[in-house]
């Protein structure tokens, strides 16, 4: 038995997305695709940042760290949904349950806190542009990211040591392709109330919290780009919102919408197919969002895809003549 296993129960079900053989290789290849997609994005927006040193800004910072957290995000369900997949197994460990979902409410909140504290990027950039080095110096940029680091590893920590203390029956199959926490609460046989109140609270809390922030944010961001008497001004302080606008709203429109989902229908698998738009599709779009509309993030990129092939081309020469 596990430890924190009160049940003697050492493994569950994930049921996934369907049952039928010839879909599952439909599932494996759109999954495998995405997959490979987000993390390659993501890391060449990494790369892209670290190696241009005109991109060492705050806003490019908190970037790559939303870029690092969102290839761990997809990296704690993905991989071992595909592994189910390929082996036919719909095994996973009363250890690796509570595992994954300890890691994907820790990437989940990071996700949100690094998302509240780019939006206090731009108030500060937009808002109060003559004291915007001054207010984001390197000291405040490391606070704020540590801090959302410890929040994150705290909530996530409350819900799973929640979770470790609930007693599971016989019913042990998840239907999800991952180990929700919603999903948990709901096929524990014990007293699940206080569970219910603690994730309805950190919801509130954590979740709300931070969409109340990023809401006042752009309210003062919109406020000042009207005060500014030119077009071109106006559409230049916009710009440099437009693709954190697009993230924020994709992540929470997402998320809203598997809420709603799930709370009408109260059909597990409508909830697991529409998760797959913020656990999957959102972390995939965001490299792509942001290096589409933004100068910056496409001339690095160009410059550090002519570095890679230029020293592919010096190997090559090498190897010919050593």
């Amino acid at each position: 038995m596990d430890p924190g296993n009160n049940t003697g129960i050492s493994e569950f079900q994930l049921l996934g997305f369907s049952e039928k053989q010839e879909l599952q290789l439909l599932i494996f290849g759109l999954f495998l695709s995405m997959y490979l997609i987000t993390v390659a994005g993501n890391m060449l927006l990494i790369l892209a940042v670290n190696s241009d040193s005109h991109l060492h800004t705050p806003m490019y910072i908190f970037l790559a760290n939303l870029s690092f957290v969102d290839i761990c995000f997809t990296s704690t369900t993905i991989p071992k949904m595909l592994w189910n997949i390929q082996t036919q197994s719909k095994v996973i460990t009363y250890a690796g349950c509570m595992t994954q979902m300890y890691f994907f409410i820790l990437f989940t909140g990071l996700d949100i806190f690094f998302l509240t504290v780019m939006a206090y990027d731009r108030f500060v950039a937009i808002c109060h542009p003559l004291y915007y080095t001054v207010i984001m110096n390197p000291w405040l940029c490391g606070l704020l990211i540590l801090v959302c680091w410890i929040l994150s590893v705290f909530h996530s920590l409350l819900h799973t040591s929640m979770v470790l203390r609930l007693s599971f029956c016989t019913e042990v199959e998840i239907p999800h392709f991952f180990c929700e926490l919603n999903q948990m609460i709901q096929l524990a046989c014990s007293d699940t109330f206080l569970n219910n109140m603690v994730m309805y609270f950190a919801a509130i809390l954590l979740a709300a919290g931070p969409f109340i922030g990023i809401l006042y944010s752009y309210s003062k961001i919109v406020s000042s780009i009207c005060g500014i008497s030119s077009a071109q001004g106006k559409y230049k302080a916009f710009s440099t919102c437009t693709s954190h606008l697009s993230v924020v709203s994709l992540f929470y429109c997402t998320g809203l919408g598997v809420y709603l989902s799930s709370a009408a229908t109260q059909n597990s698998h409508s909830s697991a197919v529409a998760s797959v738009m913020y656990t999957v599709v959102t972390p995939m779009l965001n490299p792509f969002i942001y290096s589409l509309r933004n100068k910056d993030i496409k001339c690095s990129l160009m410059r550090f895809s002519g570095m890679a092939a230029q020293k592919w081309t010096i190997f090559l020469e090498l190897k010919k003549h050593p």
